[in-house]
């Protein structure tokens, strides 16, 4: 089956196979598959306090950080045999949560430095991202890509968007913002038209959530393409 992800099955499937004895050590310490979706969900709230203080740097790292978690937490309930419906409703719902809060996180820096466009792409990202995540959950509940093939689907699952995300966090935090209303250049386009784009640090931000937008648009229609392709045989159009 093609996906159109930039992560294969083959690679998803080799990820897996690296986290579970990370996870099976962490489970022989106490912790339950919901413990670990829990504590992911805490260092998500960590890393948008951390935006909110445009601490970029330790946002992105917390966000990756947080991310591990999230895979932690499958690999063990899948090596305990705890697999239950119950997990995995919490987990789905402590990721979009930690998910969002994450997004408010960094329009509060935002806005705090005064990039106004990074608050427009945060919010346009966060609701690109939404979307995937509910193309998944509605096309499941119809009964449509049974399990998790749905995750496959679409060119950035949840994994390219925090990997993305982090990098632009990070190397925000790298290059430093000292002075966003300093770091604009003019770009002067056809029929006088002229658009100021962030260069340097907040750059980096503005490329990272501009991608997660258009790439969880672009995700979405392809979710909504390989369901309508499995409802040709539907009798109702």
């Amino acid at each position: 089956m093609t996906t159109g992800s930039l992560i294969s099955p083959g690679a998803r499937a080799r990820i897996r196979g690296l986290a579970t004895p990370i996870a099976v050590a962490l489970g022989r310490l106490g912790p339950t598959p919901n413990h670990l979706t829990l504590i992911g969900f805490g260092i998500a709230i960590l890393a948008a306090g951390a935006a909110a203080a445009q601490n970029w740097l330790v946002a992105g790292i917390l966000v990756i950080v947080g991310g591990a978690f999230d895979l932690l937490d499958g690999a063990l309930s899948r090596a305990t045999g705890r697999v239950n419906r119950f997990g995995a409703f919490l987990d789905s719902v402590f990721d979009r949560w930690g998910e969002a809060a994450v997004y408010v996180g960094i329009v509060i820096g935002c806005i705090a430095s005064r990039f106004d466009l990074g608050v427009v792409l945060a919010a346009a990202a966060m609701g690109a991202a939404f979307m995937v995540s509910y193309a998944r959950a509605k096309s499941e509940s119809l009964g449509f890509t049974e399990g998790t093939g749905m995750a496959a689907i679409g060119i950035a699952p949840r994994e390219v968007r925090v990997v993305i995300l982090t990098i632009g966090l990070i190397l925000t935090g790298l290059v430093g913002t000292a002075n966003p209303l300093l770091q604009l250049r003019t770009l002067d386009l056809p029929f006088g038209v002229s658009v100021s784009l962030p260069w340097k640090g907040e750059a980096w931000l503005f490329w990272s959530l501009l991608a997660i937008a258009v790439l969880s648009t672009i995700t979405t229609i392809q979710r909504i393409v390989h369901v309508q392709r499995q409802s040709e045989g539907d009798s109702n159009p």
